[in-house]
């Protein structure tokens, strides 16, 4: 599988542009602000429907215009498909496989599977559990639609039962029998989702440790833990124990939405004890678990976009990094960097077809 071509119309700050693409490697070089990254997220945004960069999708169209559409063209399986996303101020955004609408966005994760590793990646350390869980369950769901359809169950009902503890707080009542619907449902969909996720977890990690110990050259030892509440309860009992606390708070205090993931370097937490660039080289581990998992359970390659992820790293991981991906595991890849002469030395080690877009 690989994109052979996009087209981009008010994209961010691009007016319009059409690249024909290697199916190798690609690569953006050019300064800051030229537009190299919004090429990248565009081709996520075929992928997800969505932006990696801003969630807020109208923010994506170029300022002063009315609309944007991005148009890709795919060789999946030896048959060619034709992507389209398009949002126009005011009104719904649109996604197309092959002319025909999509009625929901999820049915589309998966189709045209792809790993990101970006400097926005180091909202995975520095930021919440959120982060962290969505992490989790944006790799899960590219490959198990059952797991998404819970997991958007799960959200719907926590929501009408924080809902219903405001409800009470408010007009100062209680209605037991009430809630328990809500709780049943929780327990149910969260006992689910938590199974999933340890599962998924037991099989990731050793991949992620692999992958750094490669990186690192074998100088530092990592950890990834999965923390859940449900490890010593079961949904059922979390939301019985915690019911005063609810009651109080006026939300769901306990449940599989509060699990995480503790990043260790040694044994202490990376992000107070981990430099930059064993920051770094840990999240290009995760995401090269991600892409390796996701591979092994769609029976694709996914596309890989590497967005400047040679800033900050030595010669020696940079280098470790071009062997990892120039072999025969990977599929396409696109890379961007402010170095035209860094890209060119380091694309030209490998023994793939490239070719350089300067931006």
């Amino acid at each position: 599988m690989y994109l052979e071509k996009i087209s981009l119309v008010n994209f961010k700050n691009i007016a319009s542009q059409t690249f024909d693409f290697q199916e190798k490697i690609n690569c953006f070089v050019g300064n800051n602000g030229v537009g190299k990254t919004n090429i990248l997220d565009a081709i996520y945004y075929l992928s997800f429907a969505k932006s990696y960069f801003n969630s807020v999708a109208v923010q994506n169209i170029k300022h002063g215009e009315g609309f944007f559409m991005i148009e890709g063209d795919y060789l999946l399986n030896d048959r060619k498909e034709k992507i389209l996303c398009s949002l126009k101020k005011g009104q719904k955004k649109i996604l197309k496989r092959n002319g025909k609408n999509y009625e929901k966005f999820s049915e589309h994760i998966g189709q045209i599977p792809l790993v990101i590793i970006s400097p926005a990646d180091r909202d995975l350390v520095t930021e919440g559990s959120d982060t962290r869980r969505k992490f989790i369950d944006g790799v899960i769901s590219q490959q198990n639609k059952s797991y998404l359809r819970q997991l958007l169950a799960y959200n719907k009902v926590l929501s009408q039962r924080n809902a219903l503890l405001k409800y009470f707080a408010a007009n100062r009542t209680f209605d037991a029998l009430n809630l328990s619907v809500y709780d049943e449902q929780l327990a149910d969909y969260g006992s689910k989702i938590y199974e999933i996720r340890k599962e998924f977890l037991e099989e990731f990690i050793p991949i992620f440790n692999e992958k750094y110990q490669v990186i690192s050259g074998d100088k530092e030892h990592v950890n990834l833990e999965y923390k859940s509440q449900m490890h010593n309860f079961s949904m059922e009992d979390l939301l019985k124990k915690s019911l005063e606390k609810d009651k109080i708070l006026q939300y769901t205090s306990s449940g599989i939405h509060k699990d995480d993931l503790n990043f260790q370097i040694g044994d202490y937490p990376i992000k107070k004890f981990g430099s930059q660039g064993q920051q770094k080289s840990y999240l290009i581990a995760l995401k090269l678990a991600q892409f390796q998992f996701i591979k092994q359970q769609s029976q694709l390659t996914p596309i890989l976009l590497l967005d400047d992820i040679f800033d900050k790293l030595d010669e020696n991981r940079v280098q470790q990094i071009i062997d990892l991906v120039d072999n025969e595991e990977f599929g396409q890849i696109f890379i961007t960097d402010t170095h035209s002469e860094r890209t060119e030395d380091i694309i030209k080690q490998s023994n793939s077809p490239y070719q350089i877009f300067r931006l």
